[in-house]
């Protein structure tokens, strides 16, 4: 009678290991044991390696635990029924029951879910051997399985519509953003995932605000216009403004001018295009993580923007693309442009080319972007038309009043947000 009851024991506690062991392993955190298995953790790439193979694992789980609880409950019936007679079979069921449920199910699954990485990391030996001894039976019931799944045409290899790593990341980030480690991060780790689905073209500086030289001018008047920019590289045009021919870097000009001196020629000799680097051109579709790609391969911070029909739009740097994760990155040589006023009843002045994703990101507005990327283009792709000055619209919640236009273009414009978020 003591060795039955022994056993009845030792095997709600077999019980127990498994259910924490289903519960551990499956709620390990798979990018931490990634990291820690990359460190050397062997225990680690026990867990990775079990995760895997995760229908054998969680077969071979079910069975042990099936096994234990069906072998527990069936000696507490035999002992009982000794004891009690057929009234045992009563007291078996209730005793087992809560015997069951508390130790061997809830308790260790509980404790396991709250230290799941610690336990998984614990328990991976035992359950691997178990993997090894039990595969034969594991792997018949899972046959068994899959042919009986086959019958009602459940296709085992499909993929889950819901499961996408890139999406799976960006909930971690919503789910953490509120912990300290990840609260002052969590915009940037955002940025990083968005930026295949931005393009050059929706943060390139546009041609109209680009510093450009002319090659026909006088070296000292370019010596004069590179001084005066806050710029270091400088696109070169010859014939008309639309054809680069070359990008001036501001260190080529002086160290021309120094080697010049230092022998005593004459810098009005100088070839602006035989010092100027080639001008790379890139597609406005080019999406930022192709683009900062580039930039790392080439080893260039610089690139010009052009249009499917090859027609200039504008400029591109590597401190865009930074500025797209980081937010705003100035120097003492920033040039200050007057973009964004607020003004004390809640509404906004703002030029026309102020990009929507700059208005979105510093006032928490949520302006579609996808078919226009400054503020007066949305303006113009709602309106269907180009609107006089004092006209209002109401797009997305917002009222929009024009206030100034130069020939066709939209120069400012006052926008109120909604009462909700203009009291944010």
């Amino acid at each position: 009678m003591l060795l039955t009851a022994g056993a009845i024991f030792i095997l709600l506690i077999m019980s127990a290991f498994f259910s924490g062991s289903e519960t551990a392993l499956t709620a390990a955190s798979k990018p931490l044991m990634h990291q820690l298995e990359k460190g050397g953790n062997l225990r680690a790439g026990l867990v990775n390696r079990l995760l895997r193979k995760k229908d054998r694992l969680i077969g071979t789980i079910l069975l042990g635990n099936n096994l234990v609880n069906i072998l527990a409950s069936a000696l507490a019936t035999s002992l009982l029924i000794t004891i009690f007679g057929e009234a045992g079979v009563v007291y078996a069921t209730i005793a087992m029951t809560l015997l069951v449920l508390v130790f061997s199910e809830i308790l260790p699954k509980t404790y396991a879910f709250r230290h799941s990485n610690r336990t998984a990391l614990l328990v991976s030996p035992v359950v691997n051997m178990l993997l090894f001894f039990l595969a034969p039976f594991v792997y018949t019931i899972n046959l068994l399985v899959r042919a009986i799944l086959f019958l009602f045409r459940v296709d085992l290899h499909g993929e889950d519509v819901y499961h996408s790593p890139t999406e799976e990341i960006r909930g971690t980030i919503e789910m953490h953003a509120e912990h300290d480690d990840v609260e002052g991060h969590h915009h940037m780790l955002k940025s990083v995932l968005d930026l295949d689905d931005v393009q050059v073209g929706e943060i390139m500086i546009h041609r109209r605000m680009v510093a450009t030289l002319s090659a026909s001018n006088s070296i000292e008047k370019i010596i004069t216009e590179v001084l005066k920019s806050p710029y270091t590289r400088i696109p070169i045009w010859r014939g008309n403004p639309d054809n680069i021919v070359g990008v001036l870097h501001a260190k080529a000009l002086l160290r021309e001018i120094r080697d010049r001196e230092s022998k005593g020629s004459s810098i009005n000799d100088i070839d602006i295009i035989s010092i100027a680097s080639k001008p790379w051109f890139v597609p406005e579709y080019t999406p930022l993580s192709d683009q900062l790609q580039a930039f790392r391969s080439r080893r260039e911070h610089f690139a010009l923007v052009v249009d499917e029909y090859g027609s200039l739009l504008g400029i591109v740097t590597l401190e865009d693309i930074l500025e797209e994760i980081v937010g705003e990155i100035s120097d003492e040589h920033d040039v200050s442009v007057p973009g964004v006023h607020i003004h004390p009843d809640g509404s906004f002045v703002v030029q026309g080319d102020v990009t929507i994703r700059d208005l979105n990101r510093q006032l928490g507005w949520h302006l579609p972007d996808e078919e226009a990327a400054t503020i007066a283009g949305l303006v113009l792709h709602e309106a269907r038309r180009i609107p006089d000055v004092g006209q209002n619209f109401m797009f997305h919640g917002f009222r929009f009043e024009i206030m100034r236009r130069h020939n066709q273009q939209i120069t400012a414009l006052r926008v109120t947000p909604p009462t909700e978020l203009a009291d944010t």
